[in-house]
């Protein structure tokens, strides 16, 4: 699946550190791929990809494809902000229960509602990218 692209002019407001491991995500993002890691002794999911399995300690993990598709479990709109993030503001943050089985933090661009369907967007800021979460198009 490719990620829908929305385009961000100027640099990411905190953008990520990204270390030898988490580079293979960022890199997977910026070609339209939401990814992460499945741990292949307990078969469990991991996000944020980690190198070892939270679950059973493994360190027996591959990366795999998500479906970027989840419902949005609850929602805020942060109207007072770091600086770094004053440019955006007011922004929403969310909860997403991803259908592939697990939990995430991420922005939502929209004003969808809890309980609702999203899918995962790739921002495309000058410096990188960062990912989303808006009402399905």
């Amino acid at each position: 699946m490719t990620l829908p692209v929305v385009e961000r002019k100027g640099a990411r407001p905190w953008p990520p550190r990204a270390s030898a491991f988490t580079k293979t995500f960022w890199d997977n993002l910026n070609a339209g791929r939401f990814t992460t890691v499945r741990c292949a002794d307990c078969r469990r999911l991991t996000f944020p990809p980690k190198p070892f399995c939270p679950h059973c300690w493994s360190k027996n993990v591959a990366w795999v494809e998500l479906s970027g598709r989840g419902k949005l479990y609850s929602r805020t709109t942060v109207h007072a902000a770091p600086a770094a993030f004053a440019a955006e503001t007011p922004y929403g943050v969310c909860i997403v229960d991803a259908e592939d089985g697990f939990r995430f933090a991420t922005a939502v661009l929209d004003d969808t509602p809890p309980d609702r369907p999203v899918e995962v967007v790739l921002l495309r800021y000058d410096d990188g990218p960062l990912f989303a979460v808006r009402s399905p198009r």
